[in-house]
């Protein structure tokens, strides 16, 4: 190690960073440690992308903040994405965290407009864990991308101490070919356009909490896990250049998803909470626990922004499906109210549905 390296190692450690070279410091400052909220796809997450991420790796593939990125090469075009699966517990009603890591990564493919094709894997796993729950992890995602129709072609295996790890945490990239004619983004919202959800809303993040809480419904409550791929692949065949936008409300739930479409697009959205559809026991669970089902996060639905003209269609061809019977138009898009999220709701009020700061439910996927 050189004398220059060994000093600046030396060097002491302050615990309030320097800020001055950031991009717009000021939102970042008041938190000079992460904190869970900066992983529950809120202002804070959203402020750390923006103001540290974003500015340290632009370039124009990532300017749009997509689910996955569209990469131009040489034979033709490809979608890019990654994500990371720290869910607890392992195991849940629907699913666990290898079905999970599969199904998100080809979901976010998907709604970039994107045909799956292949996933890496590596694992961070702890000291102690049971081979027989990581086989039990691997068999569910060997399964799910059986069903997605990915194979998982690369990975990593790392193992930490005990009292580190958690347990298991899976890291999954997923590349996916561009569908031709094709061109969906969170910017491309137009006022006009209706906004169809794929089914009720609030499933996973609900099955995760009525484990960790102990709730028992006289219908349990089960995560709606799933590969939105084949879905999204017919809703493109049917109404193409007429969608303009498609992502799966996934952390942060429908509302977050809602607020940086209409942030990304410039445009006023407007839904009506009595069209969004719940299934009762997730609502019941939402009371019991003070939580909002707008905000609670999905892993196997998607939301459309479509022409008015193509909503029918694309509406009909989701109840279609055995992943989108309970498909319903929740709102559209307007001129009005800019960057903002308003509904109306069951009293015939309106109200504004922001972005939260943070998560009402951490460590769910």
């Amino acid at each position: 190690m050189s004398e220059t390296m060994q000093a600046k190692l030396e060097e002491p450690r302050t615990t309030t960073p320097d800020f001055s070279g950031w991009s717009c410091p000021l939102p970042l400052a008041d938190y000079p440690a992460i904190v869970m909220g900066h992983g529950g796809g809120g202002k804070l997450g959203s402020e750390l992308v923006e103001h540290l991420f974003l500015p340290a790796f632009r370039n124009p593939a990532l300017e749009s903040l997509g689910d996955g990125a569209v990469l131009d090469l040489a034979n033709g075009r490809i979608a890019m994405s990654s994500d990371s699966f720290v869910v607890r517990p392992l195991f849940f009603p629907g699913g666990s965290i290898g079905a999970l890591a599969v199904n998100g990564t080809v979901n976010d493919l998907a709604v970039s407009g994107a045909e799956p094709r292949y996933l890496s894997a590596s694992f961070i796993l702890e000291e102690g864990l049971p081979l027989a729950q990581l086989a039990a992890i691997v068999e569910e995602m060997s399964r799910s991308a059986r069903d997605a129709g990915v194979e998982i072609v690369t990975g990593d295996t790392k193992v930490v101490e005990r009292g580190h790890g958690d347990g298991c945490y899976i890291n999954t990239t997923g590349i996916g070919m561009r569908r031709e004619g094709i061109a969906v983004g969170p910017q491309r919202a137009q006022a006009g356009d209706a906004i169809l959800v794929s089914g009720t809303i609030g499933d996973h993040g609900m099955a995760i909490m009525s484990v960790r809480e102990g709730l028992e419904f006289e219908s349990p409550i089960r995560s709606d896990c799933a590969p939105l791929n084949g879905m999204i692949a017919e809703v493109l065949a049917a109404a193409g250049a007429a969608v303009h936008a498609m992502r799966d409300p996934t952390r942060g739930g429908l509302a977050s998803t809602l607020n940086e479409i209409a942030q990304a697009s410039r445009v006023g959205i407007a839904i009506d909470e009595t069209k969004i559809p719940v299934r009762l026991e997730v609502q019941s669970a939402c009371e019991l626990l003070g939580l909002d089902p707008v905000y609670v996060a999905n892993e196997g639905k998607a939301v459309f922004f479509v022409a008015p003209d193509a909503a029918d269609r694309v509406l009909a061809v989701l109840r279609a499906h055995p992943l989108g019977r309970d498909a319903a138009r929740i709102g559209h898009v307007c001129a009005e109210h800019k960057g903002m999220l308003v509904a109306r709701t069951a009293m015939g009020a309106n109200r504004v549905i922001p972005m939260q700061i943070g998560e009402q439910l951490p460590r769910i996927c």
